[in-house]
């Protein structure tokens, strides 16, 4: 039985082998990813940042869960936290999944911090429980449970 999910897998270039290992894990476990994001394959020929912007705004309205892979350096991608900040405008689930071999102390890109819905560790259950349900309990890498990277305040007017 294959479950089919739209994604958009926001991610330092770099990382794109995560990207393919995660696609391929998930197919292991009866899961078919159609990514809608740029990775290896299907690079992006274009060179207007506005034309860019509108494929990735196209891209990201497609597909039903977000996703962002959080590597060592995902946090210092400009298009990585301009992708998750169009995803909350568009009401998407935001998931962040550290990619395997990340340590406690890796950065969390700005965006994901004020708008994940859930981080999961490379532990295949927690990575379907978040996408299945478009939310998770966020947690560390090691899979200890993760505190609040914002502090929300309410005032009384």
């Amino acid at each position: 039985m294959n479950k089919q999910k739209n994604v958009f897998i926001s991610h330092h270039g770099k990382d794109d082998e995560y990207v393919q290992r995660l696609k391929s894990m998930l197919k292991e476990k009866g899961y078919i990813l159609k990514n809608s994001s740029v990775d290896s394959t299907k690079p992006n020929q274009l060179k207007n940042k506005e034309l860019i912007r509108r494929l990735l705004r196209l891209r990201i309205h497609w597909a039903g869960t977000f996703i962002c892979l959080v590597g060592e350096k995902t946090h210092t991608r400009e298009w990585v936290d301009w992708e998750i900040k169009k995803a909350q405008e568009k009401g998407k689930p935001i998931i962040g999944i550290y990619k395997h071999g990340c340590g406690k102390d890796t950065p969390i890109p700005r965006n994901l911090q004020k708008y994940a819905d859930g981080m999961v560790n490379w532990r295949m259950d927690n990575i379907i429980d978040a996408i299945e349900n478009g939310h998770s309990e966020s947690v560390n890498p090691d899979g200890s449970k993760k505190g609040p990277s914002y502090v929300r305040s309410t005032v009384n007017c």
